[in-house]
C-alpha cells in the first residue's frame, strides 16, 4: 500500500485519470460556488470596537482588563442583548423550544467574540447578517456593561452610605446627650468654664483678689460656687472633653458620608473607546474563495483515494487471473 502511494504511482494515477479528476474538480468547484453563495450560507458582516477599561479597582491579582472581560461576558449582558435585539426572532429560535437557552447561548457566543489584545485593550467583535444590527450590538454591549458596573458600584456605595448615615445619627444622638448634660451643669450649677471659674473661686475663697474688690467679695456666693465646682467639676470636665471629641468624630464621619454620597450619585463610564464600531460595507463571512479551494482539494484527495483502491483492486485481479492461467 505504501509503495502504491509513492510519488511515481501518484503521478501515474494523475496522468491516467487526469480527465476524470479535472471533471471532478470542475463539478466540485461549481458545487462549492453554489454552497458558498448567499442562497445556502447567509453572509455575515463584522463590526468591532477596541477599548480600554477605566475607573475600575482590580480584585485580587486580577487586572482591570481581566475584570472588564468578566463584566462583558456576564449573563446579564447576554440577556440584555438578546432581549433588546429580539435575537430569538432574529436567529429563528422559538422560546418554547426545549433547548432554547442552550442554543441561544451557543449562537450568541458564536456571533459575539470578546478578547484581550496584546496591548491590554479589549476588542469586541459582533457578526450578523445585518451590518447595522452588528454595529448597534457592539455599541449596546459597551453601554449595557457601563450601566451594569455603575449599578453594582452604586449599590456598594449605597451600603456604605447607609452605614455612615447610621453612624452620623448615632454620633448626633450622643452629641445631643452630652450637650444636654453640659446645659444642665451651666443652668443649674452655673458651671460654664470650669478651669477659669475654679481659678476665680479659689481667689475669692482665699481673698487674693487685687484692689478694692477684696472687701466686696460675696462669700456666700463663693461658697456656693465652690460647692458646685467640687461636686460637678469633674463631671463637667469629662463631658466637655467628650463633647469636643464627638465633634471631631462627627466631622470625620461627615466627610466619609459626603464622599459616599458623591460616589453613590455620580454617573461615570468605565470604558475609553479607542476604535468606535461602524457598519461594515463588506461581508466578513463566508470567504468564498477559501471554501471553494477547500472543497476542491478535499474532493480531489477523496477521489484519489477511491481511484487508488480501484487501481489496487484491478491489479489484484490481474495478478489472480495471471496465476490461474499459469496453473
Amino acid at each position: 500500500m505504501e509503495k502504491f502511494f509513492s510519488n511515481t504511482n501518484l503521478i501515474t494515477i494523475f496522468l491516467k485519470w487526469k480527465w476524470h479528476l479535472l471533471i471532478i474538480a470542475v463539478i466540485a468547484g461549481l458545487a462549492a460556488v453554489i454552497i458558498s453563495s448567499s442562497l445556502v450560507i447567509t453572509p455575515k458582516y463584522k463590526s468591532f470596537a477596541i477599548l480600554y477599561p477605566v475607573n475600575l479597582s482590580a480584585y485580587s491579582d486580577e487586572s482591570e482588563t481581566e475584570q472588564m472581560l468578566q463584566w462583558f461576558g456576564s449573563k446579564e449582558i447576554m440577556d440584555d442583548i438578546i432581549e433588546t435585539f429580539d435575537l430569538s426572532t432574529h436567529y429563528k429560535i422559538s422560546p418554547d423550544y426545549k433547548y432554547y437557552h442552550t442554543v441561544m447561548k451557543a449562537l450568541y457566543e458564536k456571533n459575539v467574540r470578546i478578547k484581550k489584545t496584546p496591548y491590554e485593550a479589549i476588542q469586541i467583535e459582533v457578526y450578523d447578517s445585518d451590518p447595522i444590527i452588528a454595529c448597534r450590538m457592539v455599541d449596546s454591549i459597551i453601554s449595557f456593561t457601563n450601566s451594569l458596573i455603575l449599578k453594582n458600584h452604586s449599590e456598594k456605595y449605597r451600603e456604605g452610605l447607609i452605614v455612615m448615615e447610621n453612624l452620623l445619627s448615632l454620633k448626633q444622638h450622643e452629641l445631643d446627650s452630652v450637650a444636654a448634660v453640659l446645659n444642665i451643669l451651666s443652668t443649674e450649677y452655673d458651671i460654664i468654664d470650669y478651669p477659669n471659674q475654679s481659678r476665680e473661686i479659689a481667689r475669692g475663697y482665699l481673698r487674693t483678689v487685687d484692689g478694692n474688690n477684696a472687701s466686696n467679695i460675696n462669700t456666700q456666693e463663693v461658697l456656693k460656687w465652690k460647692k458646685y465646682i467640687e461636686e460637678k467639676g469633674n463631671v463637667w470636665t469629662r463631658y466637655n472633653n467628650r463633647y469636643f471629641d464627638l465633634i471631631a468624630e462627627y466631622g470625620n464621619y461627615k466627610i466619609q458620608y459626603e464622599n459616599a454620597l458623591i460616589n453613590t450619585e455620580k454617573h461615570i463610564t468605565y470604558t475609553t473607546v479607542v476604535t468606535k464600531p461602524v457598519p461594515a460595507d463588506k461581508k466578513s463571512y463566508p470567504i468564498r474563495w477559501l471554501i471553494v479551494v477547500n472543497i476542491i482539494l478535499a474532493t480531489l484527495i477523496f477521489s484519489i483515494v477511491i481511484i487508488a483502491f480501484i487501481e489496487i483492486n484491478r491489479k489484484s485481479q490481474k495478478i489472480l487471473l495471471a496465476s490461474e492461467s499459469g496453473s
